[in-house]
């Protein structure tokens, strides 16, 4: 119900809606999915969905036609460029050299082969002497700069993520976001704002924009 709403508020607002991956449950529903939404500002105005939604309605897989809550988390992140770009200015660098220390022979001992090298922005180190020239323990500490600026690249995106995400909390009571019920009466209820909205059916065929907005509101 969740994938059909987000997918009507995509077709509602001009947006694009591209299904990346779909699981179907064992008996009925979705297990998990992707779907990229594409479209100016799609990211900013949806971030706040990003939680775990209630829904209290009949089940139709039920012969006693009990009334049934089940929950579902959200997750929403933007889409970022995987290619990672390594640049190092040389005004960035800092670079010492000196003489090489322990084993190596009569030539790495007297002269000044060994480089260290300090990324200036962020304050990554590399030291070299294994070679026998100062150009290519140059070459060497460039190297071991780039894999360390490119592995701080991808802890940086993680974090960036983690933050963007938000907090996830457990799928369970007391847990969600929003609420959407359908039995006995129908509202739908954001825990967060207090926005409430009792045509249902309207909210689950994509009319979601006043919670998206009360949301942002409250963020201010």
């Amino acid at each position: 119900m969740l994938f059909r709403m987000y997918q009507r508020y995509a077709q509602n607002n001009g947006y694009g809606f591209e299904v990346i991956s779909y699981e179907e449950a064992d008996e009925a529903g979705i297990k998990s999915c992707m779907v990229a939404i594409k479209g100016d500002m799609a990211y900013g105005y949806l971030k706040g969905e990003t939680g775990v939604h209630r829904l209290v309605r009949i089940s139709p897989f039920d012969a006693s036609k009990r009334r049934h809550t089940s929950f579902a988390s959200v997750e929403v992140v933007p889409e970022f460029n995987n290619e990672i770009d390594i640049e190092i200015r040389e005004e960035d660098l800092e670079v010492d050299t000196m003489r090489s220390s322990g084993a190596g022979g009569q030539h790495i001992n007297k002269t000044d082969s060994a480089v260290r090298m300090k990324h200036i922005p962020t304050g990554l180190m590399a030291f070299s002497q294994s070679e026998r020239s100062q150009i290519m323990n140059r070459e060497k500490c460039l190297a071991v700069l780039k894999a360390k600026l490119y592995q701080k690249a991808i802890e940086d995106r993680e974090n960036q993520i983690r933050s963007l995400k938000g907090e996830q909390r457990k799928i369970e009571w007391g847990s969600q976001i929003r609420s959407y019920v359908f039995c006995p009466y129908t509202l739908v209820k954001d825990h967060r704002t207090n926005y409430e909205e009792g045509n249902v059916e309207k909210v689950m065929n994509g009319e979601i924009n006043n919670f998206l907005f009360a949301y942002l509101k409250s963020q201010i």
